[in-house]
């Protein structure tokens, strides 16, 4: 991969990330809920989502979601499921007392790394995207699995960058909100929020996947 090559898809990675999805606002929710120390276990798993949806495109079976209906639903449902699940929780998060140590307070590192990792994992119109996309900034010529390490190292920096500043951008909310219903209102938005990334989940098809 030549370096014009690797500033393309630098650019490329930048626009991917922030670009507004079910990840960033999973970083803004535990920003919220945790604070920036503690949600950071979150942006762990969703970099760990994100190595599996390359890991998937490089061996080949990002072609089977692209081309067979069934798998790509099944997955899709799961996202959806799933993404509803948090909108769920976070409208029915109680308000807490907001204090130095309220980040650490609640769901567990191991939680908030997987919660991260499933948002990531479970969404195929990921994988497909990447499936048109990659092979483009690729020299079938070269060595593939150097450049995919290239490009998966690439991504994970510009994406934990990007989420570790949606996660202190909420972490912010977190330290000026004293009042239950404060708490409240802003934690049924994020609920909303998930609400909407889940039902954009199940209206896209997989043609346009």
């Amino acid at each position: 991969m030549t370096w014009q090559v690797w500033l393309a898809f630098l650019g490329a990675a930048w626009v991917i990330s922030l670009s507004p999805g079910a990840g960033a606002i999973a970083s803004m929710s535990s920003g919220l809920n945790h604070g920036l120390r503690h949600g950071y276990w979150n942006i762990v798993g969703l970099q760990l989502g994100l190595l599996l949806q390359i890991l998937i495109v490089a061996a080949g079976i990002g072609a089977l979601l692209a081309s067979s209906a069934l798998a790509f639903t099944l997955i899709k449902w799961f996202g959806v499921a799933y993404l509803a699940y948090l909108g769920i929780r976070q409208w029915r998060a109680t308000p807490t007392e907001v204090s130095p140590d309220t980040g650490m307070r609640g769901r567990s590192a191991a939680s908030l790394v997987t919660r991260g990792f499933l948002v990531n994992a479970s969404n195929p119109k990921a994988v497909v995207f990447m499936l048109a996309v990659l092979p483009q900034f690729l020299d079938p010529a070269a060595p593939l699995v150097p450049q995919y390490a290239i490009i998966a190292a690439t991504m994970v920096v510009v994406d934990t960058l990007v989420m570790t500043g949606y996660t202190g951008l909420a972490a912010r909310v977190l330290a000026v909100m004293r009042s239950p219903r404060q708490q409240r209102v802003t934690g049924r938005v994020f609920s909303g929020l998930f609400f909407a990334a889940a039902a954009f989940l199940s209206l896209v098809p997989r043609a346009a996947a």
